[in-house]
């Protein structure tokens, strides 16, 4: 699904999810905030929002009439959300409690909406009222970092200097807006990046084309993340599944 022209430069990808109650549920680490709309009967459903997740979770499967998430980019989240993205890591948060009325109003409107394009359009039209425009002046900053940590692979240390700030301010600065220290960030790009690639190229390989020592680093770091190898997860032995927290 394609947002709107006017929300690409804040929104990563928009998903129309479809969870199979057969099949585990399955959350990658994510660097992404993400508002996630759940239908859950013909006339209910609610809005949460995703923090980044450090860390790969599973869960029972479960069947939804509808399921739309709207990734945001990294950076964005405390504009829409008026929070430190930092107490949104690894939590599934109801829109209600960081937008109150304006939240419950949203959530009627959509559940009375019957189509997909319509509810992502009033998703998009909620974000892009959300947005908070006063120009922050160490967007730039973040942005360059954002990009360089996701393409490059840039060792913290080297970054910081190249941008003439401390290690510290980079750190502060991801950890409010992004929700991760830019270590964290960078090792979630490279396991996802190891996901994407998996089946298409050797282990080895991989592991060095994704910035590791070797494969064996590759591997440490992927289980640390995802909870099994990359063989495993892979050939679908995954971790036994947990139900979501409440």
């Amino acid at each position: 699904m394609i947002p709107k022209s006017a929300l690409l430069p804040w929104i990563a990808d928009v998903t129309l999810m479809r969870p199979d109650g057969l099949l585990p549920l399955v959350h990658l680490p994510d660097v992404a905030t993400a508002l996630v709309y759940r239908r859950t009967g013909p006339r209910d459903g609610d809005l949460r929002v995703v923090g980044p997740r450090s860390r790969a979770s599973y869960h029972p499967g479960k069947e939804l009439p509808m399921c739309i998430r709207v990734r945001l980019r990294p950076g964005v989240a405390r504009s829409v959300f008026g929070v430190p993205v930092r107490e949104l890591r690894d939590q599934a948060v109801p829109l209600t409690e960081l937008w109150g009325d304006r939240a419950a109003r949203l959530e009627r409107r959509l559940n009375e909406l019957s189509g997909t394009d319509s509810v992502l359009r009033g998703i998009e039209d909620a974000v892009l009222e959300g947005l908070r425009h006063d120009a922050d002046p160490r967007d730039p900053l973040l942005r360059e970092a954002v990009q360089s940590l996701s393409t490059t692979g840039d060792r913290v240390a080297a970054l910081a200097q190249r941008l003439s700030v401390s290690e510290r301010h980079l750190r502060d600065l991801f950890t409010d807006r992004v929700g991760l220290t830019p270590k964290r960030f960078t090792r979630i790009q490279r396991v996802r990046t190891v996901l994407a690639g998996a089946g298409a190229a050797k282990w080895a390989g991989l592991a060095v084309d994704t910035g590791y020592y070797d494969q064996s680093h590759m591997a440490a770091d992927f289980h640390a993340l995802m909870g099994v190898s990359p063989t495993a997860f892979r050939a679908g032995h995954l971790p036994t599944a947990t139900p979501c927290a409440t």
